[in-house]
């Protein structure tokens, strides 16, 4: 049976034709060498071009990365080598390699050696570490010499192919080759290693169409591989998957079985004739080079075959090679980090005789079954050893140890515990997939039928198109897993029960009440599990993520794919593996996924018996998964974090605790916050406290002001001077009418010209005075604007109503200091007339000697505070604007009270 490979294309360039690939091993880097004489190296990651390196005007037909080097080595049609270094881009060494165009180049995997091929018949072996000198000079082949390839198990020799028809291969420390293989009935154009396991066999591409695996040992061809209509130019075989891939002039990509040599796969991209391969060890990634470019693509699955049972025993499977680690193992004294590499002890348990692309433990451990190429062989866990095996596409195991196998697309085979065929099923449909669990599920592309074990019944189609099914061990809830979302579903087996026993026939959507769908999550699966009735997941974003009653946790971000393999209770972990057969362990608590189940279900008593059983530490997701359920006096109950607790309290209006909480973290942001939950509830003097302490001076001031609290404005006006807050220290000292402050915190704020005006305004006695120090300060400047400064003593013809002004001074001077309560602005905003003071002094008879009032000469001090405006016939005098709006600008700065 054919392999299920997944083959996608990762990255597109067009260019030039392409004669040779690299892959860089850590970077995203591809290195291609082009007929027109450049060298790319292309990010596949970002898919732009990284670097380039313009290297001759003649086709550059080899280039290969030297990583522990920082080089790139790049062979031409002048002769010459070249190398550079790729991250400086400076040209490292140049020197003239062969008397004929060079084909190819090679890097020894350990050793500083450069083997070179070329037209001129010859392979040259080059030293670094001696400035390039050629140790060595390997001559035999009677043609050029197309390829020089280096053996990766034993890296003292290597292969050569040639148009002379043959394949040598070669000692390091010989001139002579140790054989001659006469590969082909043409030109051989290239040879490559298997790398994958034991056997010693190489395969070679030629002219005459065909490529042909040999073993090295016997010096025998194993087998033809016959389908291309061109020269084949570039061939290998795939580090990590059992294929073989052949690339040709006829512009195909040909993937074969390596064990099989059937044809699994042709690609075709249309980008003319194939001309490289590009690959490394590790990697899935394929880069083919083109006559019109390059393309990369990675062929299979990245998940790991891996299963873990139900005590931690884990078995994989690395190519054929089947290994053991026991989670147990790690010593008690260990402590487990979260997200950290467990340091297991690896034991080889045995091979394999297919390629694994699936295993997967019985549901008591004590059996493994491995599925891959068409067939399955059932293994005991402990010993490796075969118990049963038989043809299958996949193999599911039921929730009770029976297993069934999918044949062919129109044939399902059901097998007892003791591995004994008990019938067979061929669906009206064809079966894309099967799952097994509590039901057998069977799926097409659009929708998915669920049957039971014992009669092969139909229990309920669901239209789907279905990814996986995950069952969980009650056997009352599966989630079925789509392209974009999950869902999960509650089985009733008493409903199906009911349903068969009372005889009614089944209809091909079977019984219609067997699920009920609880809920539908908009998120894709990549692996999943079930612990209790928490669904575990990681998504397309590698979040670590549980599913508890349809509410959605994230446990932890990945930093890299990660894939689900088991939980073990007793040490509350779940365990992931990546693709590199690491083993991570994550915190799950059992008794916190219980509690949330029973407050999901509603069940709140036996969620408080069970909540002493949750760690402290975890209180505050608790805390933060009832407050997402809108049950927030609890979560204040529960919570743990100051910060977390505090933001709770307001929410619920608890000023109490939230006064004790903010005492004890002396936060001004907390402060403010329950200051202004205070004001709004009324608590004035927990507002003030608060206000006090969170150094809110203009909430301060708006609550003074409102109370009319003149001591309180006194105190404001103290603090916030000292605390550099002008603006507030101004509208305090206005507010309880100490005029002559205002003006000295102007004068010390460095705003003289404002102070001059204030005091024109309101306590002219003291423009003298303001007017030398501006005329001083001005002088700095420019001295004919400081001369132009007219002071009213020298110039009282310049001043209007100037006595008038002074002498309205001297009277409020009298009643200065009366502050009237909050509760009296009614009558006197009543008493308000549109008239101003000077124009009602005016109406009055005065004394012109003695410029003071002669009839009722005596003004209420009320008068003159409450009509804030003061003016005469061509002179307005009032507040500025700004401070009339509450806004007051000292300092450069502005701020409301």
């Amino acid at each position: 049976m054919p392999l299920r490979l997944d083959i996608k294309r990762k990255f597109a360039q067009r260019s030039e034709r392409v004669k040779s690939l690299d892959l860089h091993p850590t970077e995203p880097w591809i290195l291609a060498s082009l007929y027109s004489g450049t060298v790319y190296i292309l990010n596949y990651q970002s898919q732009t071009m990284a670097k380039s390196f313009e290297v001759s005007e003649l086709p550059v037909r080899s280039a290969k990365f030297v990583t522990r080097k920082q080089w790139v080595v790049a062979a031409a049609d002048d002769m010459c080598i070249r190398v550079y270094n790729y991250n400086t881009m400076d040209k490292v060494k140049v020197f003239e390699a062969h008397t004929d165009y060079i084909r190819c180049v090679a890097v020894h995997p350990t050793l500083p050696y450069i083997l070179s091929s070329s037209d001129d018949m010859l392979i040259k072996l080059w030293d670094w570490e001696k400035g390039f000198m050629c140790t060595q000079i390997f001559e035999g082949h009677s043609h050029y010499v197309m390829q020089v390839t280096f053996n990766p198990k034993d890296t003292n020799t290597f292969a050569s192919a040639s148009l002379d028809h043959t394949v040598k291969i070669w000692n390091l420390a010989s001139p002579d080759p140790n054989f001659t293989l006469d590969a082909h009935a043409k030109g051989v154009n290239c040879v490559d290693y298997f790398t994958g396991g034991d056997k010693p066999y190489l395969i070679t591409g030629s002219d005459d169409h065909t490529a042909k695996v040999w073993d090295y040992q016997t010096k025998s061809c194993v087998q033809t591989l016959e389908g291309h209509t061109h020269n084949v130019s570039a061939v290998c075989f795939h580090p990590e998957l059992p294929v073989i891939i052949t690339g040709s002039e006829d512009g195909t990509v040909r993937i074969w079985h390596s064990t099989t040599y059937r044809l699994e796969n042709t690609l075709n991209y249309g980008l003319e004739r194939v001309w490289a391969f590009g690959y490394m060890k590790g990697s899935r990634r394929i880069v083919i080079g083109y006559d019109e470019g390059t393309i990369l693509v990675k062929i299979g699955r990245e998940v790991p075959v891996a299963s873990m049972d139900s005590s931690g025993k884990i078995i994989w499977a690395k190519h054929n090679e089947i290994q053991t680690v026991n989670i147990k193992s790690v010593g008690a004294d260990f402590q487990i980090t979260d997200g950290e590499r467990l340091p297991l002890a690896v034991k080889e348990l045995g091979t394999c005789d297919l390629y694994p692309q699936n295993l997967k433990h019985n549901p008591n451990g004590r059996f493994v079954v491995v599925c891959g190429d068409g067939e399955y062989i059932i293994y005991t866990a402990l010993a490796w050893r075969n118990r049963s095996f038989g043809s299958a596409l996949e193999i599911v195991w039921s929730s009770d140890g029976e297993y069934a196998v999918r044949e062919t697309t129109s044939k399902i085979k059901i097998f007892s515990k003791t591995f004994q065929e008990k019938k067979f099923i061929r669906p009206t449909f064809t079966v894309d997939h099967i799952y097994g669990g509590t039901l057998l599920a069977m799926c097409s592309s659009e929708f998915v039928c669920f049957y039971d074990w014992v009669e092969c019944r139909l229990i309920r189609r669901i239209d789907v198109n279905v990814k996986n099914v995950y069952w969980a061990d009650s056997s009352d809830l599966v989630a079925i897993s789509s392209d974009s979302s999950f869902y999960i579903l509650k089985y009733d087996r008493d409903v199906v029960s009911s349903y068969f026993d009372s005889g009614r026939p089944v209809d091909e959507l079977g019984v219609e009440d067997a699920f009920e769908l609880l809920f539908e999550i908009n998120e894709r699966v990549r692996t999943g599990l079930w612990v209790g009735d928490c669904f575990v997941y990681n998504n397309s974003s590698w979040r670590l993520n549980y599913c508890v009653g349809g509410e959605v946790t994230t446990m932890f971000h990945l930093d890299r794919p990660m894939y689900l393999l088991g939980y073990l209770a007793n040490q509350s972990r779940l365990f992931l593996v990546d693709k590199e057969f690491n083993v991570m362990g994550y915190s799950l608590l059992l008794s916190l996924i219980e509690y949330k189940t029973l407050v999901m279900r509603g069940d709140l008593e036996h969620a408080k018996q069970v909540f002493p059983t949750i760690p402290e530490e975890q209180h505050n997701s608790v805390a933060r998964f009832l407050e997402s359920r809108g049950m927030l006096e609890d979560a204040l109950e529960v919570a743990t974090d100051p910060d977390y607790k505090f933001d709770l309290a307001i929410q619920l209006g608890n000023l109490e605790i939230a006064k004790e909480i903010a005492t004890k973290a002396q936060s001004e942001s907390k402060w403010k916050q329950l200051g202004d939950l205070a004001m709004s509830s009324g608590k004035l003097e927990l507002a003030e406290d608060c206000l006090l302490y969170g150094m809110d001076f203009s909430g301060l001031l708006l609550l003074y002001s409102s109370l009319g609290d003149a001591e309180g404005i006194s105190k404001l006006a103290s603090i916030t001077k000292q605390k550099g807050k002008n603006n507030v220290a101004f509208l305090c000292l206005f507010m309880l009418g100490k005029v002559d402050e205002c003006i000295q915190l102007l004068l010390e704020s460095d705003r003289i010209p404002e102070a001059a005006l204030m005091a024109r305004s309101y306590l002219p006695s003291r423009v003298p005075q303001i007017v030398s120090i501006w005329r001083d300060d001005l002088n700095k400047v420019n001295k004919r604007a400081a001369d132009s400064l007219a002071d009213p003593e020298e110039y009282p013809n310049l001043f209007e109503d100037w006595q008038i002004s002074l002498a309205l001074e001297s009277k409020r001077s009298e009643n200065s200091g009366n502050y009237q309560p909050a509760e009296q602005y009614p009558v006197y905003a009543s008493e308000k007339t549109a008239s101003s003071l000077v124009e009602i002094f005016k109406s009055m008879h005065i004394d012109e000697e003695e410029a003071t009032p002669i009839e009722n000469g005596d003004m209420d001090n009320e008068e003159v505070e409450e009509n804030g405006d003061y003016q005469d016939e061509e002179h307005t005098i009032e507040e500025d604007s700004d401070s009339m709006n509450g806004v007051v600008l000292v300092n450069g700065t502005q701020e409301e009270d």
